[in-house]
């Protein structure tokens, strides 16, 4: 959701995303939970990169970092079908999610709660060929729904890959309905347990399938398993650390930041079994976004954004989704814009006032 329950809080660069991609599911009103068309939101990605003289390389992996002393990097080297290229920049984003270039180039990261242990992760899926006129009649195969057939699956014992009730479910187009269901235990930092996490995923949406073709026949009796994604969907994985760490009590409190560079009003979203829950925001409240939690202590030329951001394991549950993504990542980008013209940048002297008045023009929330 890109609201808080009134307006769109998420401007800039993620409110352009979010009404283009709308663009692409004519058949979903308001601004909430909208489903995702994902052939047309990739040329939404394409679109507003090109436009702006953007240089993207596909099939493209970093695969080391080279120093040009302690705390700031040279060069990053990039695998693709060219060889190993060397790229050096005097500023670098880290926006892998894993924090793999920061953790490289020696920053320090936690990773899970106390024990070490990340949320599960979720392989997504898309089943065509369902029933349109039988779907609108039960609206979705939500956890919530009391009689829906994810409990009738679990309770068979038939479909031992399903761990538990997590289902959710959005319709993208014409008899295409798309799925963040299932739970798989991954480290996406490991490629062997990424790899192993990928193969159980594809298992559990077959089982999802077969499952909902089972006890929810007149709507998936002659359904198929369309596609998996071409990516694990990691919920958790490496949290850089920066010169401020978001908490769950700075959540809790709706804190406001002297350097807030954006809003978010996503819940705590956790997902292991044992997970406390918290009550969600009312209408109109959310919360600010450090700028120092994109900052990584001991590094001068590297800023982080997405899910890797500074923030304590609960809080991370809610500054991990696409929305805040989109906000930290604009955030960086302009924040390296406004300094790296300046003889030996340093993120962490970035002028706040001057970065927030700028953030504004451009229209983000502060």
């Amino acid at each position: 959701p890109f609201m808080d329950k009134e307006k769109i809080i998420y401007r800039g660069i993620a409110e352009r995303v979010f009404l283009e991609a709308k663009k692409g599911v004519p058949h979903s009103k308001g601004n909430d939970w909208v489903p995702i068309n994902t052939e047309y939101l990739k040329t939404v990605y394409d679109d507003l990169v090109t436009s702006e003289g953007v240089s993207v390389l596909f099939f493209s992996t970093m695969a080391a970092v080279e120093m040009k002393q302690e705390g700031v990097v040279d060069a990053i080297v990039v695998a693709n079908k060219a060889g190993l290229t060397a790229y050096k920049a005097k500023l670098f984003i880290d926006c892998t999610g894993d924090g793999d270039l920061a953790t490289w180039a020696g920053a320090g990261f936690d990773m899970g709660d106390e024990e070490g242990n990340v949320q599960q992760g979720t392989l997504c899926f898309s089943l065509s060929n369902i029933d349109p006129y039988e779907f609108s009649l039960v609206g979705s195969v939500h956890t919530n729904r009391k009689d829906g057939p994810i409990h009738k699956m679990l309770d068979s014992g038939k479909y031992n890959l399903i761990k538990d009730n997590h289902i959710n479910d959005k319709y993208a187009g014409p008899g295409y309905l798309m799925f963040n269901a299932g739970h798989v235990t991954v480290d996406s930092t490991d490629p062997v347990s990424l790899s192993k996490a990928m193969m159980a995923g594809r298992k559990v949406a077959r089982q999802f399938q077969e499952g909902l073709a089972e006890y929810e026949p007149k709507v998936f009796a002659s359904s198929y398993l369309a596609s998996t994604a071409s990516l694990m969907g990691i919920r958790e994985s490496r949290r850089i650390k920066c010169d401020y760490t978001f908490t769950l009590d700075d959540w809790l409190a709706r804190k406001e930041f002297e350097d807030g560079i954006g809003r978010n009003a996503y819940y705590i979203d956790v997902h292991k079994s044992n997970a406390t829950t918290y009550p969600r925001y009312g209408k109109g409240e959310s919360h600010g976004i450090p700028f120092r939690s994109l900052l990584p202590i001991g590094l001068k030329n590297v800023f982080v954004a997405g899910r890797c951001i500074s923030t304590d394991h609960y809080a991370h549950g809610s500054l991990r989704v696409m929305p805040p993504c989109l906000v930290t990542g604009e955030a960086v980008g302009v924040a390296a814009g406004q300094i790296c013209r300046s003889k030996s940048p340093d993120v962490h002297n970035v002028d706040i006032k001057q970065l927030r008045n700028r953030l504004q023009q451009v229209g983000q929330l502060l």
